[in-house]
């Protein structure tokens, strides 16, 4: 982000320069910054991969600390995830067919409605980014809850999962974790889960579900839809 970033440097000691017009060059040397400011994140925003492209299908592969430029790739998929209004992504959804995610489930709570807090065990949630993750063990009983998914925009299903999840994965700095997460943030990480197996979470549906959903899907994958964040459709 731009933040606490000093303004290009010709906006700098304008009022030093002896111009006789400082204020024009002041507001030219702002709309600069500000358009400058637009262009960079618009460029850290990626377009989210819909339903019926391969790499949605795909195995992901495995990284090592070389990938490249995978500090920027990080922080796009971050920044893709919340101006999508979403709380978790996975690399294929971005086009990248490795295994890596992210996820923010405390988002989850923070708008939850008053009744429904203290219901989960994980509140107040969790955010992490995940590579080279593999499933140890689940545990507990499957339940339902209502999911949806960036990349099949405008449908929701009630999917069965288990209540908990034991977890290998390496952390930004590639140090290893075992770790255990339940609730709605175990439910989250599954569904990020499955993206880099190939997975969707419309395959937990019935056959008859899923078909009555066809057209919904077809439709999607054709790009007949409209939904308030980049969307990169096959061809």
């Amino acid at each position: 982000m731009w933040t606490g970033l000093l303004p290009p440097s010709c906006c700098r000691n304008t009022w030093q320069t002896g111009n006789i017009y400082p204020a024009f060059r002041l507001l030219a040397c702002q709309r600069l910054f500000l358009q400058t400011n637009q262009k960079f994140l618009v460029e850290m925003i990626l377009p989210i991969i819909a339903y019926g492209a391969p790499v949605l299908r795909k195995v992901a592969k495995d990284i090592d600390a070389d990938y490249p430029d995978l500090k920027k790739l990080i922080e796009d998929m971050w920044e893709t995830m919340y101006s999508s209004n979403g709380v978790g992504l996975a690399a294929p959804q971005i086009n990248k067919d490795i295994r890596l995610f992210v996820i923010d489930s405390c988002q989850i709570f923070e708008n939850q409605d008053e009744e429904d807090k203290g219901k989960y065990p994980d509140e107040p949630g969790v955010k992490r980014l995940f590579i080279n993750a593999r499933i140890k063990e689940l545990k507990g009983a499957e339940w339902a809850y209502n999911e949806g998914c960036l990349s099949i925009p405008k449908i929701r299903e009630d999917v069965m999962r288990p209540e908990t999840v034991v977890l290998e994965y390496l952390d930004e700095n590639f140090q290893p974790h075992t770790e255990t997460f339940n609730g709605i943030t175990a439910r989250v990480i599954l569904h990020e889960y499955d993206h880099i197996e190939g997975k969707l979470f419309i395959d937990y549906l019935k056959p008859l579900r899923k078909k009555m959903l066809q057209g919904k899907l077809n439709d999607i994958s054709k790009g007949k839809i409209k939904v308030d964040y980049k969307m990169s459709f096959a061809k």
